[in-house]
């Protein structure tokens, strides 16, 4: 993050039915200091010769901070079985190991029990269920699937750095989350610089993370 330069959070959500929670975020984050790309407002930067969903990963890489908000809305852009546009960008966000915030309607986390206890715990096993019409509950078992990669899954526990994933059940307390996070300005200032601020230190971490992989 070049000196001066406000740190910037991408917001990233679905839309639907959470208008007014995503200005809420939208004003506590503005007033913290931080700089806020959210497509609800229209404030992400977008290049004419690129797509919306280009536009939007290209966001991810360029973001400092990643507040993403899984509800029981998959949302759109999605083709045929293709995953939605904000699954693609919470799959980026981890691909690129950004510093990561996330929250998930207490809709998606009982969903998730509730098949667990049935036998359906995969995204394998869950794709052969199919809702029935006008579900309400959730719209689509894919954001199950989000959770769980959230929290890295199927990841060993010693490597699940990044998992904290907020449950939440009224815009009140996705507010209270967002607030206790991003309101110590200078603590995450120092935390991008410290983490992201020495490329070849960056690049060491990624490789040595690579190798135990292997």
């Amino acid at each position: 993050m070049a000196a001066g330069k406000r740190p910037t959070v991408l917001v990233s959500s679905t839309v639907y039915g959470i208008q007014e929670l995503l200005e809420r975020i939208y004003t506590i984050l503005t007033a913290f200091g931080y700089e806020v790309w959210m497509s609800h407002k229209g404030t992400p930067p977008t290049r004419s010769d690129r797509t919306a969903f280009e536009n939007c990963l290209q966001a991810v890489d360029d973001c400092d901070l990643f507040l993403g908000v899984i509800t029981s809305d998959y949302g759109s852009g999605k083709d045929g079985d293709e995953i939605s546009i904000t699954h693609q960008e919470l799959r980026r966000a981890i691909e690129r190991r950004k510093p990561r915030w996330l929250l998930s309607h207490q809709n998606v986390v009982f969903a998730r029990r509730l098949l667990r206890d049935l036998g359906h715990d995969t995204p394998a096993k869950r794709s052969k269920l199919s809702l029935s019409k006008g579900a309400r509950s959730i719209s689509d078992l894919r954001v199950i699937d989000m959770y769980e990669e959230a929290i890295l899954n199927t990841r060993p526990l010693s490597e699940r750095h990044g998992n904290w994933v907020q449950e939440f059940s009224t815009d009140e307390d996705a507010l209270l989350f967002a607030s206790a996070q991003f309101s110590r300005y200078q603590e995450v200032e120092k935390f991008i610089t410290e983490n992201l601020g020495n490329p070849a230190s960056v690049l060491a971490r990624t490789r040595l993370g690579r190798g135990a992989k292997q």
